[in-house]
């Protein structure tokens, strides 16, 4: 889609850093807008706007707003918002270096870096515990509709909505599993990616089995592996075109509806908790005329 940022429905990069950013007091978020469309440039980076730069901005995008916190036994989701998040795209570590070095140094005036993170693709797009991630994306004309806002109104047609969360894997602890509880845990065999029908139902596959809501709850996933020191896990990154699918998802896997928490949470857990507009493209720059 020509008005839609390209990178969002592109296959996932080699390597990839994410920036995200805090507005910085007394300024005027107005003239943010301007400095940071330039540096959008169609398939090496995907911008998105936070709830608190929408808010200083006076302004409201349908459906925009921030990650809904939860916590019960063994488990917490938390919701830290921020003013902006940057993807940038690549196959090059030096090269995201210098990008993102750039991007700070230009919005310096407006925005403070809160947050860096570096991720990569670990083998055919595995999550560090080995398994397939993202094995029932949708692909195609499905991947469009799953993540892409169409048929409302200028402006806002193209664009996107986009969760992301941090988590942080315990691979000691997972490892220490016997592989029948590991597989359980997912609700799929590691050694062919098939799905376990007689898995507990707090397998993470049924947990999410994104057909098995009403209405279907597809995102399209373009999560990617991270890595600092001896910390690890997963940038879970989902694109929709509303948060609906996502929250559904979420709902579902803290055992709202049931009380049954995924079993992911017996090994992993989320630090961070995202919500972001994904603005439209016009004319190959940023369309942000709903924010005029």
């Amino acid at each position: 889609m020509n008005n839609t940022q390209s990178g969002i429905l592109m296959d996932v990069p080699r390597l990839a850093r994410y920036l995200v950013f805090n507005l910085k007091p007394d300024v005027d978020a107005r003239a943010s807008l301007a400095v940071l469309a330039e540096f959008h440039d169609g398939d090496s980076n995907v911008i998105g706007l936070g709830l608190p730069l929408l808010q200083q901005l006076n302004k409201s995008i349908a459906g925009m707003k921030d990650m809904t916190p939860y916590s019960g036994t063994g488990f917490a989701i938390p919701s830290t918002p921020a003013a902006l998040w940057i993807w940038l795209r690549g196959d090059d570590r030096g090269e995201l270096l210098h990008q993102s070095r750039q991007i700070e140094q230009g919005l310096s005036h407006y925005f403070e870096l809160d947050q860096t993170l570096d991720s990569f693709q670990y083998k055919d797009s595995r999550d560090l515990t080995g398994y397939e991630d993202g094995t029932e994306n949708p692909e195609g004309d499905d991947a469009i509709n799953a993540a892409i806002v169409q048929e409302q109104h200028e402006g806002l047609d193209g664009s996107s909505f986009v969760a992301v969360q941090q988590w942080i894997h315990n691979l000691d602890q997972f490892q220490a599993m016997p592989q029948s509880q590991q597989d359980h845990a997912i609700g799929r065999r590691l050694s062919d990616n098939e799905e376990i029908d007689e898995a507990p139902e707090s397998a993470h596959v049924k947990r999410t089995a994104q057909e098995d809501f009403e209405p279907e709850a597809f995102v399209l996933r373009r999560s990617m592996p991270w890595a600092e020191g001896q910390t690890s896990g997963l940038q879970f990154v989902a694109f929709g075109h509303s948060f609906d699918a996502f929250e559904a998802l979420l709902q579902r896997m803290v055992g709202a509806e049931d009380g049954i928490v995924d079993a992911l949470f017996s090994f992993t857990h989320p630090v961070t908790g995202y919500y972001f507009w994904c603005p439209p493209v016009k004319d190959n720059q940023l369309d942000l005329s709903l924010l005029s």
